[in-house]
């Protein structure tokens, strides 16, 4: 039995795969969603880029989940590409959906569309967090009203030490076996980081004609996908 550990991007907790988890039970495996530090229910709890990797692992070692699907969203790819290498022969896949991917020594913030300097002023100016979109930012996003209010809703400021803290590797990311799920209403093609890893024998490429969330958009297509990633790990 496949076991998925499932992290949300920014601003989210566990909660952002509730439309997820059910498809995934229904094939017969487990599924664990994980909130990290600084978020949601635990948005109290000081939090910088390695507390997310030690969040990520320390569940995994905790239950002593074997057979894992590691799944990172958005933000997550980050410290989800790390903890993919630290827990070993534990991993079966990694994928990473619409996200970001950690390279060593550099933060999320370091490949920030805006540059660097504009992320880490956003997070100054908010007591040291980034700060949740409004509703009107998740527009062209193929998410109907009601899917926008919920993510609206439910979003918590992030941590910003997490954004600006860099990623530490122990060996090269193109060496684990993964998926990159692109979603195409966020752009049609990975970034320059993922394309170059896409170029690797153990990494493969999934579009979904949807946009940046798809846990809210498009559930039911996006756990296909992870089933599919963990069939082929």
């Amino acid at each position: 039995m496949t076991q998925f550990v499932l992290v949300a991007g920014a601003w989210l907790g566990a909660w952002a795969w509730d439309d997820v988890l059910p498809e995934l039970r229904a094939a017969g495996h487990g599924v664990r969603a994980l909130t990290l530090s600084g978020l949601a229910e635990k948005q109290d709890v000081p939090a910088g880029q390695q507390t997310h990797v030690r969040d990520i692992v320390g569940e995994i070692e905790r239950l002593d989940l074997r057979d894992v699907v590691l799944v990172g969203h958005s933000y997550a790819g980050i410290p989800v590409g790390q903890a993919a290498e630290r827990i070993g022969d534990r991993l079966r896949r990694v994928v990473f959906v619409d996200s970001g991917v950690p390279v060593d020594g550099e933060s999320f913030a370091s490949g920030w569309w805006q540059g660097r300097e504009a992320l880490e002023a956003v997070i100054a100016e908010h007591d040291g967090r980034w700060p949740p979109l409004t509703a009107g930012e998740y527009a062209g996003q193929g998410l109907t009203e009601e899917q926008t209010a919920r993510i609206v809703g439910g979003g918590t400021p992030h941590p910003g030490a997490t954004l600006t803290g860099p990623a530490r590797l122990e060996r090269p990311l193109g060496e684990l076996p993964a998926t990159y799920v692109k979603c195409l209403l966020d752009g049609p093609e990975p970034g320059a980081a993922v394309a170059e890893l896409l170029k690797g024998e153990r990494w493969e490429l999934v579009r979904m004609d949807t946009g940046h969330w798809p846990m809210f958009s498009r559930p039911r297509e996006l756990a296909g996908v992870l089933l599919r990633s963990a069939a082929t790990a």
